[in-house]
């Protein structure tokens, strides 16, 4: 015969409603949310009545019913609390006539939670709760957000710090780092004010154990996403964006490419009077954008790139990936561009190291620099068959260091010096390379 302790009526309705909201602002499936009242439940259980405790819990938020069964076994002498009960204190809270042998179950229900846990278990049992609802938050933050890298994201600017903009989407806080605005724009942030964004990454972990989620208008996929968005002929696949290179707030480069020959890849992404073209440029605070048709032929493709400005001659290495153009006097500025803006854009998007030589110029004799030099160099580099600034800048650089006479540092002044008659800029690789080798020239005589 089974005995149970008097089960008070409880408001259903309640329960039903607080769990239903709860679920609805935590935006977590209602079925895992009673799954974790039931483990919470169990912990505290098992706090109580210990680890072998012989109990069953039933939790319905449809119905609104919170229920725990324990059951234990009556017997004449207690050996196992966690499953044992005496006849005498069966009989206390049994509505019914108990004998030994008889299983003694004892209902909890909210009306008496309080009593039968005490406080410090219900407020573990609350903290608990509250921290398994914030890790799957913070989990359905990330799946949702790691799935979306590379979209276009609409939120509003909440809070602006020196470095960082902070972003509101969805009631979800992202970031958006100095480093990936466009320069020159965060003059224009207001709060509460409206901004467009694409998702760059989202780390598992950030300030506070949240998710981070870093935005980007920097980014070169985002000015691909708003051509997506702004194009239809891109989204539709019927023009394809082959290659961007891009000065953020600047200027950037796009090529396109078309499926159909009878759509003009370029004129499809102006748009009449301009419309398409420029609701982009907006969006990207006037940031001067150039179309160029896309050409497997690397000569065309190249000279294309290189506009506004018009190519005498092009000479391409597909092996070394470089390209030796030749452009008039008058066409030299509009190929560099401004701080070399328009070669350097050029080269990023062909994949070709370009080399701008000026018509008329485009070779000047070793002799020209025998101040600069001394004649013993001058004697050296003619030996190693050296005659000309171009000859001496395509040389090799160690072979050019093995002259005793000639620094690392003397090495790069030179070369300074001769770019700047062609109207070049440096290369990095070799700016790093003998800014290392000067370096390690000043330790060695330091140790000496």
């Amino acid at each position: 015969m089974a005995g149970r302790k008097s089960k008070h009526k409880i408001d259903k309705k309640t329960i039903i409603d607080a769990f239903g909201e709860m679920a609805k602002s935590k935006n977590i499936d209602r079925d895992l949310l009673q799954g974790i009242v039931g483990e919470t439940l169990s912990m505290i259980v098992r706090k109580k009545y210990g680890q072998e405790a012989d109990f069953e819990i039933i939790v319905n938020m449809e119905k609104g019913d919170i229920e725990i069964y324990l059951m234990r076994e009556v017997v004449e002498v207690v050996e196992n609390q966690d499953t044992q009960i005496s006849l005498e204190e069966a009989n206390l809270y049994s509505d019914d006539k108990l004998e030994i042998g008889d299983e003694f179950i004892e209902e909890i229900t909210l009306d008496n939670i309080s009593d039968s846990f005490g406080r410090r278990l219900i407020s573990l049992a609350s903290q608990n709760l509250n921290q398994r609802i914030r890790e799957i938050e913070k989990d359905n933050v990330y799946g949702e957000f790691a799935t979306r890298v590379g979209e276009i994201i609409v939120g509003e600017i909440y809070q602006i710090r020196r470095h960082d903009l902070l972003i509101m989407h969805n009631k979800v806080e992202m970031r958006l780092p100095r480093e990936e605005q466009i320069p020159n724009e965060p003059y224009r942030y207001k709060k509460n004010q409206t901004i467009k964004a694409i998702i760059k990454e989202v780390k598992r972990s950030g300030a506070g154990g949240q998710p981070e989620i870093i935005l980007s208008r920097a980014n070169d996929e985002f000015l691909e996403r708003l051509f997506e968005i702004e194009i239809p002929e891109i989204y539709d696949g019927i023009i394809q964006i082959k290659a961007i290179a891009r000065d953020p707030g600047e200027r950037s480069k796009v090529a396109v490419a078309s499926f159909d020959d009878r759509v003009d890849p370029v004129g499809a992404c102006v748009g009449m009077k301009g419309i398409r073209i420029h609701s982009i440029v907006r969006e990207l605070n006037n940031e001067n954008i150039d179309l160029i048709e896309y050409s497997e032929n690397p000569q065309v493709f190249i000279m294309r790139a290189l506009a506004p400005a018009k190519i005498k001659d092009l000479q391409i290495s597909n092996e070394t990936k470089t390209a030796t153009i030749l452009v008039g006097e008058d066409q030299v500025s509009l190929a560099i561009g401004k701080n070399g803006q328009n070669v350097r854009l050029a080269s990023q998007l062909t994949g070709y190291n370009l080399q701008l030589v000026k018509e008329g110029g485009e070779d000047i004799d070793l002799t020209e620099f025998r101040v600069e030099l001394g004649d013993e160099i001058l004697g050296k580099l003619k030996d190693m068959g050296v005659n000309t600034a171009r000859e001496f800048l395509d040389a090799d650089i160690d072979k050019l260091l093995e002259i005793e006479e000639l620094s690392g540092e003397m090495l790069l002044e030179l070369r300074r010096l001769m770019l700047l008659e062609f109207e070049e800029e440096e290369k990095a690789e070799i700016l790093e390379k003998l800014s290392v080798t000067s370096g390690d020239a000043v330790e060695n005589n330091n140790i000496e």
